[in-house]
């Protein structure tokens, strides 16, 4: 039986159908929104899975390209590994859903969303966590919290709910809250320099509307919701634990309030020692049951050490940052080059500057089809002290790069100030607490040693929050470490200026974050962040002025669009000639400005008088040494500019009569003639005779 329900989101219809498709999955939804429908299946295992210690559960956002009407490129000419985009979306649904799931729950739960149609004014992106609440919430899987999400954008001094295409083309926000009925779960937001109070009231404007939504789910929930399963949540041993307990908790307590992490760590492993000779041939198949309370007795400590005695892991104060250090320059042959150190965190950020023919090429669902700024984030094992595998960028690694490509956008100079692609890469050389804004700390400095000419210098931090059971009672902490993200209950990343904010991703470990948690977090952010942008300014003040000499040089020109295919040529002929004689790389753009990028002054010169000779308009009156293309009985086509010729008739070449042509002039000859006409057909009529007369004259004079 298909069950179809209908609300309004932003003056636009949200269509549920259900009962329709998918009748094997344990729930199936088709949602639509406006002309964009996404099928979302939510499946579980019917056990838990043994021997981990966490939630497995998975997302995947599966985009097709029949969605918006295109056939994939390359040779395969079908959908192949998820792209960027859809690595982001699967990232953004799964971070606000997993901490409402019940705690210690572990079973399989997969998600897969498929994007079916995409209208460009109702993005999928936003629709798809949208199903996969609804689509979870009516599953007898136990999660019956509902989230709604929305998007906020800022045009015109305004909020606007999820906007329209051209709404996004305007806009200076692109926000995205996911929220509960009565707290904020997630929050990924980019903007042009926010500030601080706008930002939170843009945050809490998405929540109101996210509360809606949460309504319509429930409503759905009370008519066609399934019987939840009754959990089976993992639960350690109590014997194990009290015998635990009374063992290791004074060691364990003692070892926790060491400040040094290293020294930390040596005590942690000692007691891990003692534990397994004590316990590991009495319970010997109780291994989770032990590592899960080691793990919670740290955890307790951890957290009551800063709830109750006001006091970090490594003796900072709560709005203390740590020790910082910024460094340019460090690479001889690399554009530019930026080492930023905040504690033991380190991040070694490379820029190079390309043609603008090197942008990246988008095949995907938006409308975005290309990018000339890219930023990539590289996070090895050794980062970590640890010893494991080389391979491609995970989720992980792509999500951060992303965030800091999102933090510094707004700041790169358009083209037409800076003709040059940009591509930062981050390389994570020892990670204890957000490296991500580490990233955006090292990308400033690297931007400015290559010379680019950003808006501003922007900056990082990432502040952590620590709450009781009742979450009565909250802590802010500036610029959390390691341990704390790890014990703690949120990951509350912002990037800005001076002037304001430019990125935010917010995760979160409990059910919510309250109104004052997100505007202080906020506030503590920008205090921060003035304190590294000052450290920043110490190290280089401003952009290089000149670039690196092993960086290529950009010279720009302007032509008519109407001379474009004369530079182009009959089948790329000009263009494929100038680059073979001079060696350098050119981008044509629409209006007619040319770009050429060339490490060699001279070799860009002349591209520039090559491309202008290609350009130049034929003038009545004036003289041009051009070569005889072709003879007739009736006169000679001379070239006189690239693919430009003009007819010298017989009785114009020479000053007596001529009976033949090749009497006079051949094939190959490179002659003088004056242009004398110009017909209504654009016919150009020359003059060898008038061209000597008059160079004899200028030679007598």
């Amino acid at each position: 039986m298909n069950n179809v329900f209908q609300t309004t989101v932003a003056g636009r219809p949200l269509v549920v159908e259900y009962g329709k498709v998918g009748m094997l999955s344990n729930a199936a939804v088709l949602v639509r929104y406006g002309d964009t429908a996404i099928l979302v299946n939510a499946n579980a295992s019917g056990k838990p899975r043994e021997g981990i210690d966490f939630l497995p559960f998975s997302v995947e956002y599966q985009e097709r390209l029949y969605a918006v009407g295109k056939i994939p490129g390359g040779f395969i000419k079908r959908e192949g590994k998820p792209s960027e985009k859809a690595i982001l979306t699967a990232r953004a649904i799964d971070r606000p859903l997993r901490p409402l799931f019940p705690k210690g729950y572990r079973n399989d739960v997969q998600i897969v969303c498929t994007v079916l149609s995409v209208e460009q004014d109702n993005v999928p992106e936003i629709l798809a966590p949208n199903a996969t609440s609804i689509a979870l919430c009516l599953s007898s899987i136990p999660f019956d919290n509902p989230v709604g999400t929305v998007s906020v954008g800022m045009v015109d001094g305004e909020f606007v709910i999820n906007p329209t295409l051209e709404q996004r083309g305007k806009s200076l926000l692109n926000l995205t809250v996911s929220a509960t009925s009565d707290r904020v779960m997630m929050i990924e937001a980019g903007g042009d320099e926010i500030p601080e109070d706008v930002m939170y009231d843009a945050i809490m404007f998405g929540f109101e509307e996210c509360k809606k939504i949460v309504e319509f789910q429930k409503e759905l929930m009370s008519k066609i919701g399934k019987k939840k399963e009754e959990p089976k949540c993992f639960k350690a041993d109590e014997t194990v634990e009290k015998e635990l307990r009374e063992f290791a908790s004074d060691m364990v307590k003692e070892a926790m309030y060491i400040t040094d992490k290293d020294e930390r760590n040596v005590a942690l492993d000692g007691i891990k020692t003692k534990i397994s000779e004590q316990f590991d041939e009495k319970y010997p198949d109780n291994q989770m049951d032990i590592n899960d309370v080691f793990y919670r007795m740290q955890k307790e400590i951890v957290r009551s050490m800063l709830l109750n005695e006001h006091r970090r892991p490594d003796g900072r104060k709560f709005e203390e940052i740590r020790p910082l250090a910024c460094e340019v320059g460090l690479l001889p042959r690399t554009h530019g080059t930026g080492l930023f150190t905040r504690g033991l965190t380190q991040v070694l950020t490379v820029a190079t500057l390309g043609p603008l023919g090197d942008v990246q090429i988008i095949d995907g669902l938006g409308a975005e089809e290309s990018k000339r700024y890219m930023h990539h984030y590289n996070f090895p094992s050794y980062s970590v002290g640890e010893v494991g595998p080389l391979r491609g960028p995970g989720r992980r690694e792509i999500g951060h790069g992303a965030l800091a490509e999102k933090a510094l956008e707004p700041l790169i100079p358009s083209e037409e100030e800076f003709p040059y692609t940009i591509r930062l890469v981050s390389e994570v050389l020892s990670s204890n607490g957000s490296t991500s804004q580490a990233s955006v700390c090292g990308s400033t400095l690297a931007l400015l040693d290559a010379g680019v000419p950003i808006k501003r210098p922007a900056a990082g931090i990432a502040m952590g929050l620590i709450t009781n059971e009742d979450l009565t009672h909250e802590e802010i902490l500036t610029d959390i470490q390691g341990l704390e993200d790890f014990f703690g209950d949120m990951d509350f990343k912002v990037a800005g200026t001076e002037k304001g904010i430019t990125a935010i991703q917010v995760d979160t470990k409990i059910k919510g974050l309250s109104n004052e948690c997100i505007k202080n977090a906020i506030q503590g952010a920008r205090k921060a962040r003035l304190t590294i942008l000052g450290k920043i300014n110490e190290c280089i003040p401003e952009h290089r002025d000149e670039l690196s000499e092993y960086a290529p040089r950009a010279y720009t020109m302007n032509i008519s669009p109407d001379k474009i295919r004369d530079v182009i040529g009959r089948g790329g002929e000009n263009i494929n000639k100038i680059i073979a004689e001079t060696g350098v790389k050119i981008d044509i753009k629409e209006d007619g400005t040319i770009f050429i990028l060339s490490d060699d002054k001279l070799n860009a010169d002349n591209a520039i008088k090559m491309i202008e000779t290609v350009t130049k308009e034929v003038t009545v009156g004036e003289i041009y040494l051009g070569k005889v293309t072709k003879t007739t009985n009736f006169g000679a086509f001379v070239e006189i500019l690239p693919g430009k010729e003009g007819l010298v008739h017989i009785s114009k070449l020479d000053f007596k009569r001529v009976n033949k042509v090749e009497d006079i002039v051949s094939v190959g000859d490179e002659i003088l003639v004056k242009v004398t006409e110009i017909d209504s057909q654009g016919r150009v009529n020359l003059s060898r005779k008038d061209a000597i007369k008059e160079s004899n004259s200028d030679e007598e004079k």
